[in-house]
């Protein structure tokens, strides 16, 4: 169905208006507004973790000791607090530049690209510290972390080439639309493989190295703590993952045309979920990683009345690594 729009030149110069009354419209109004719901829930759900979290953030951070662990830990918590800001900006239903409107467009595409960066850099330093502190190890995570930021980094780059930002006024309400070139490549979804095929080789090397030294350790009289720290890890670190391959699942999907350019309650309700997960996965659970472990080992030291046990512990475990100073 042909769409019939009325460009507005407003007083402002770098403002151009589209207006449309079209009835064909009307099912991209109801997935916007149903968008701007879980905006809000999502929004919700970040502050508030963080809200409950903010004790042990304020003990297990901000009184320790700085380190570069710390640092990650407040840029991916509070940028994840800017990014649900921004997000209820750009959906709500009032007036803006298209300068300001491509502005908001590019912090909400590249903030997920540099807080995975981040996440990775965490998940990197946790294994490193599980393979006691091994520098092939290390230089090997390393190689890999960067080619895959580097890779969704430049794919990230191609796929917004040429984007352009536009208000709508569509049966009065406010929307400010991205567009891209029409000879324009998609590669937005692409730029995601990467940081997969990171996520996947993570993994299945903490589970590795985990069982590993739970066989180990099975006859150690220290065997039952360090193992307890290794079962910390792999909680916070499976919880993470099954997040992201659930992410990773639902951007393949959004491959569907049937999807992507679809306006049905379905695929908006896609789109929805997709947009939930991430977040969740980024923001909440992403924090998590280091708060768990410095929990737990937190816990550990205060019921411990024994401080060659811990001594012991410390050294075995590559304490230091595991036990909170610097995951």
């Amino acid at each position: 169905m042909m769409v019939c729009l009325h460009k507005l030149r407003t007083p402002h110069p770098d403002m151009t208006v589209v207006i449309s009354n079209d009835p064909s419209w009307l099912p991209f109004i109801s997935g916007t507004s149903l968008i701007n719901y879980c905006v809000v829930v999502y929004s919700a759900a970040v502050v508030y973790d963080w809200a409950l979290t903010f004790g042990q953030e304020v003990e297990l951070v901000w009184m320790r000791r700085w380190s570069f662990m710390n640092v990650l830990y407040i840029c991916v918590r509070y940028i994840g607090i800017l990014y649900s800001v921004i997000s209820i900006l750009w959906y709500l239903p009032v007036s803006m530049t298209d300068t300001v409107g491509l502005i908001v467009y590019f912090i909400l595409t590249w903030i997920p690209v540099v807080v995975n960066a981040m996440l990775g850099v965490i998940i990197m330093i946790r294994i490193h510290a599980m393979y006691r502190r091994s520098k092939k190890m290390l230089i090997f995570l390393v190689v890999v972390l960067l080619a895959s930021t580097i890779a969704s980094g430049v794919m990230t780059v191609m796929a917004n080439v040429g984007v352009s930002a536009e208000e709508f006024v569509i049966y009065g309400h406010h929307i400010c639309l991205s567009e891209s070139a029409a000879d324009q490549i998609n590669l937005g979804y692409e730029s995601f493989i990467s940081t997969a095929i990171w996520e996947i080789l993570a993994f299945g090397l903490a589970v590795w190295i985990i069982i590993k030294h739970l066989r180990e350790l099975r006859q150690s009289p220290t065997g039952s703590r360090i193992g307890d720290y290794y079962t910390a890890l792999t909680k916070s670190h499976a919880f993470y993952f099954v997040a992201f391959a659930i992410m990773a699942c639902l951007n393949l999907g959004s491959l569907s045309a049937n999807i992507t350019f679809s306006s049905a309650v379905g695929s908006v309700l896609y789109t929805v979920i997709l947009q939930i997960v991430q977040v969740l996965q980024m923001f909440v659970l992403g924090p998590r990683l280091i708060l768990s472990i410095r929990e737990y080992h937190a816990k550990l030291v205060t019921r411990s009345d024994e401080g060659i046990v811990m001594t012991t512990l410390y050294f075995q475990a590559d304490g230091d690594a595991l036990a909170g100073g610097d995951v």
